[in-house]
């Protein structure tokens, strides 16, 4: 979790991994304790960071995962709205062997069913930077699905309704209108749905052309301008 934290850009602390976690404050105590015993983790007042051997192990473990949710999805049917759980019973038994015959079968995916970016993939998937919040997406401007926040991802009710809604990676759309308290009246799939502010700030999407601002298409045989 410490990992995927800074995956997203926000510090570690042990208040934020409880809560993530769903654990008490003081069994997520205990646990930093003893992994920064192991030499997994430093704390530098109350963020928490990864020592390089705890990176390595707490990518492995994730690459893991989001190669899992792919077989349980891609291949074997499992709903998306339940990869995430499922996968969390795989990771910390897949061994190095099994992990590449899943990346050969499934061609080396470069993001799970969710859009996060699978470690050591060959193939690209947009970074963090290249992204916004749909909550940052204006009237009138169209969008993409890119990725689904992991903490949106450990709430299976969460994750049914974006299915429901159509609001999964790869899915296209356009911000209707965003009323005074921020929700979002968005435009997907020929319905137009209402989104709460937060859902919307933890939707990462890429902005796309609209089709009211995409520039006239060209005769054939006229010559382009300048």
């Amino acid at each position: 979790m410490i990992a995927i934290l800074g995956e997203e850009g926000a510090p570690a602390v042990q208040a934020q991994l409880a809560r993530r976690l769903d654990k008490t404050p003081a069994a997520v105590s205990e646990v930093v304790i003893r992994l920064e015993a192991d030499g997994y983790l430093t704390r530098n007042g109350r963020v928490i960071n990864l020592t390089e051997e705890g990176r390595g192990v707490a990518t492995a473990v994730m690459r893991r995962h989001r190669l899992a949710e792919r077989l349980l999805v891609d291949v074997i049917g499992i709903s998306w709205s339940e990869a995430h759980l499922e996968a969390g019973r795989w990771e910390h038994v897949i061994s190095d062997s099994v992990e590449q015959r899943l990346v050969t079968l499934l061609g080396d995916p470069s993001t799970c069913p969710h859009g996060n970016p699978i470690p050591g993939s060959h193939n690209h998937a947009p970074n963090r930077s290249e992204l916004v919040a749909l909550g940052d997406v204006e009237p009138g401007e169209a969008f993409r699905v890119a990725r689904i926040t992991e903490d949106i991802e450990q709430d299976e009710s969460l994750l049914r309704f974006l299915e429901g809604a159509g609001l999964v990676p790869g899915a296209t759309g356009s911000v209707s209108e965003k009323q005074p308290d921020g929700t979002l009246l968005l435009e997907v799939g020929g319905t137009v749905r209402p989104l709460g502010v937060s859902l919307s700030r933890r939707l990462l999407v890429e902005r796309t052309p609209s089709p009211r601002t995409r520039p006239p298409r060209r005769r054939p045989g006229r010559p382009a301008p300048g």
